[in-house]
């Protein structure tokens, strides 16, 4: 059986990594991870504050930035004040599932508008930046998700909050098929890859029920391992579009390996579909051309 950790990571030094969402769970496992192999990290985060206070947790070289996915004007800030290249861009952030349906600063259900639409428009406002490679976090929850491009608001269907985690988590396996195809047909090295992290105990379950913090207590792995298939999709030589997941129970817990996606996932033409409406929602279009593609921004 293959085995990985945190000490498998090349020497990261003269890097940079952003990671959003990364003041706590996986996204601060990640992010201490990376700085511990070298590499400058920069805590794109909601709360500033928190992330300072998570930053200075650790060695190495970080930054922190304002970044709040939940606002598109915050995304088009933080890539409109971005110089040099970007080695590795986490999409980690997440929003906590509301009880009732919420919306973000445009409009958007929150569940998609963060998990999705807000890493959708900062991939393609850094793309001319990024030099290595873009991993989303997602979840084998879209094996139950369904896309329904004409109602992504989900403004005519009934609103569950699981549905709606389910289908932000598909649409981040469609972003990253995508995503990947196009970078390939503009000539770029750049890889897009995807994380599920497993059955993780963080604060996205705070608010969960008596029978999910039971099972929390029993089979859930702590941040340091979710982040492990994370990393692996990072740095491992894997092709791109690759969706790294654990390798036990159910692929819940364990070392990192590549691991399968459901039918859905592999719809190219959904995957198309699904990012010209993101375009269209966001107002942000494919920023690489072929003579980007083959050089880093300075």
């Amino acid at each position: 059986m293959m085995r990985f950790s945190a000490s498998d990571l090349p020497d990261l030094s003269g890097k940079t990594a952003v990671v959003t969402g990364a003041n706590s769970g996986i996204g601060l496992a990640t992010a201490r991870a990376l700085a511990g192999a070298g590499a400058r990290v920069v805590f794109a985060v909601r709360d500033v504050e928190r992330g300072r206070a998570a930053a200075a947790s650790m060695p190495g070289s970080t930054e922190v930035r304002l970044l709040d996915l939940a606002d598109l004007e915050s995304v088009r800030t933080f890539a409109a004040s971005w110089h040099g290249p970007i080695d590795l861009l986490i999409n980690n952030a997440a929003a906590t599932g509301p009880k009732s349906r919420a919306r973000t600063a445009d409009g958007f259900e929150l569940q998609f508008g963060v998990d999705h639409l807000g890493h959708f428009a900062l991939t393609n406002l850094l793309l001319p930046h990024v030099v290595g490679r873009v991993v989303t976090v997602a979840s084998q929850a879209e094996r139950m998700g369904r896309i329904d491009v004409d109602d992504l608001n989900w403004e005519r269907r009934e609103y569950r909050t699981s549905r709606a985690y389910a289908a932000a988590k598909l649409a981040n396996l469609l972003f990253t098929a995508e995503l990947q195809r196009r970078l390939a047909a503009a000539g770029s090295s750049v890889l897009a890859q995807v994380a599920h992290p497993g059955f993780v105990a963080t604060e996205i379950y705070s608010e969960s029920g008596r029978v999910s913090k039971v099972l929390q207590r029993l089979l859930a792995q702590s941040p340091d391992q979710g982040a492990l298939p994370v990393l692996y999709a990072a740095v491992a030589d894997v092709p791109g579009d690759s969706f790294a997941g654990p390798s036990r129970l159910v692929h819940m817990r364990g070392a990192p390996e590549l691991i399968g996606r459901s039918a859905a996932a592999k719809d190219a033409e959904l995957a198309r579909r699904l990012w010209d409406v993101s375009e269209r929602m966001t107002g942000v279009t494919w920023q690489l051309d072929s003579r980007q593609s083959a050089r880093a921004i300075k």
